[in-house]
């Protein structure tokens, strides 16, 4: 018997018994379109997780952070107890820049500020890098926005796209909640005014002074001025107090954007809520803000007085090789500092979405199961009904071997029409659960948190076949057994 006979028989086998072939192929389409969806929900968490890795600056980068005088070392580095407070310089830089296989370096520092606008407010982290640690961050901007430039002489801001909803409406208290209101500010275009003394405008606050009424808030340019009261405290730190006189003014910068990072309110991401700035420039107008005094996050001696050398926030170390993160890494801890990697961050995630993702198949499988049981059934049923046709087959003299593949061609096409359309199903699920969670957009997933590729179409139709073929191997054996005249006489 050729292969287009058994083809032929199988398919007219099938269309005989529409409705129970219906029934079956349905329990087919549920539990793929079951295991497909949450496979797909696994692969959607692993992009936003790529996109994630990607937008701090790859696989091969290390960041790179100072160790406070008696931090337990981490085990790598033979657990020592440190002595000595290990900072981020631009000593360090340089010298991590002269390791092997290090591309480049670049220092980050990380300052509390207050962006004021109106009767508007709100406290941010400011971030200051190099033109070459902004590129190296990946970030894409709104159209016509550009990076800051270093030397320009004024500080020029990135603003994440969603800084707006770090804004409060001093005068109602009010935060955005998403419902549609929002501060009526345009980043892009207004200019607002930042203090970078956030522990003494924190001062001012308590004193009564309300923003809206701080000098220079409509039309003042930029250093105007307000005195609080604060006394000295000889610590440093975003939220400390920062020392001075009674009657230290603080003074208000007039800022601008120079680009607005894309995306809505809702399009949440690793530049989300950041505020981006020139270090140069950062570091000039902070040095001349707080003349005298320790700055914000720098390190003081016993006496309170701060370190000659400026101390950054972090380092972010890119090296030429991915495979040489570790290595890089390990030295750099021996050295005495901590260190992450990316690379390192990203096997600790692939792991606990390799749990979820078994977790969300084994769910999807279950249905697969039922569809296979139903499978089985289908086909035992048909074996009984036909009987009489087995018989005569064998008597014609049509081999066991021929028996054996015109049911598992049946159950194969079970299997196929189920496992076809069982894709088509997930990718409308699929829509409708990135659609549900575009609002939302879950774990910053913006391309949508369920994700189907080519190959796991492929693979669901080829496992579906594989299921059916699976459930009916055991009634094929069973037709193969039947002995042909009793076949014949009970048929």
């Amino acid at each position: 018997m050729s292969w287009m006979d058994l083809l032929r028989m199988s398919s007219s086998s099938l269309l005989k018994r529409k409705l129970r072939t219906f029934l079956t192929v349905l329990g087919v389409i549920i539990g793929t379109t079951s295991i497909v969806v949450m496979f797909s929900l696994g692969l959607g968490m692993q992009r936003a997780m790529y996109r994630q890795i990607e937008e701090t600056g790859g696989l091969n980068t290390i960041t790179v952070t100072g160790r406070e005088a008696g931090e337990r070392a981490p085990a790598s580095s033979g657990g020592k107890t440190g002595q000595e407070q290990k900072q981020v310089t631009d000593q360090l830089v340089t010298q991590l820049a002269g390791m092997g296989h290090v591309q480049s370096v670049q220092p980050v520092y990380t300052v509390s500020a207050v962006l004021l606008k109106g009767g508007y407010e709100a406290m941010v982290q400011l971030t200051g890098m190099t033109p070459e640690g902004l590129e190296g961050r990946n970030i894409k901007l709104a159209p016509g926005g550009r990076l800051p430039q270093t030397g320009a002489g004024k500080l020029e801001l990135v603003y994440g796209n969603g800084v707006l909803t770090s804004f409060t409406d001093s005068r109602g208290g009010s935060f955005y909640d998403g419902s549609g209101g929002q501060p009526d500010i345009d980043l892009a275009r207004d200019t607002l005014f930042l203090v970078l003394d956030e522990s003494g405008y924190s001062r001012s606050r308590e004193g009564g002074m309300s923003p809206a009424g701080l000098p220079g808030e409509n039309g003042g340019g930029e250093g105007a001025q307000v005195s609080v009261q604060g006394s000295s405290s000889g610590q440093s730190g975003a939220g400390a107090d920062s020392g001075g006189g009674a009657g230290r003014p603080v003074r208000k910068y007039a800022v601008q954007a120079s680009g607005v990072v894309e995306g809505s309110l809702e399009d949440y991401g690793e530049h989300f809520s950041s505020v981006y700035c020139d270090l140069d420039t950062l570091k000039q107008m902070l040095k001349k803000e707080f003349a005298g005094r320790p700055l914000p996050g720098q390190p003081v001696t016993k006496s309170g007085k701060p370190y000659r050398e400026f101390c950054y926030t972090q380092a972010l170390v890119r090296v030429d090789d991915i495979h040489q993160a570790d290595s890089v890494a390990a030295a750099i801890r021996q050295m005495g500092y901590n260190a992450e990697t990316n690379a390192e961050f990203m096997k600790s995630m692939k792991s606990q979405l390799a749990i979820i993702q078994a977790v969300l198949g084994g769910i999807g499988a279950v249905s697969l199961l039922v569809a296979a049981i139903g499978i089985a059934n289908t086909m035992m049923m048909s074996i009984y009904e036909r009987t009489k046709e087995i018989g005569v087959i064998k008597v014609l003299g049509c081999s066991l071997k021929n028996i054996r593949q015109m049911f598992l061609l049946e159950a194969a096409f079970i299997g196929l029409m189920g496992g076809a359309a069982g894709c088509v199903l997930s990718f409308a699920v699929s829509a409708v659960i990135n659609a549900l969670t575009a609002a939302k957009n879950v774990m910053g997933a913006d391309g949508g948190i369920s994700f189907i590729p080519p190959w796991l179409v492929l693979a669901a139709v080829g496992f579906s076949m594989l299921v059916g073929m699976g459930a009916g191997y055991a009634p094929a054996l069973r037709a193969m057994k039947l002995s042909p005249l009793a076949a014949i006489q009970n048929g």
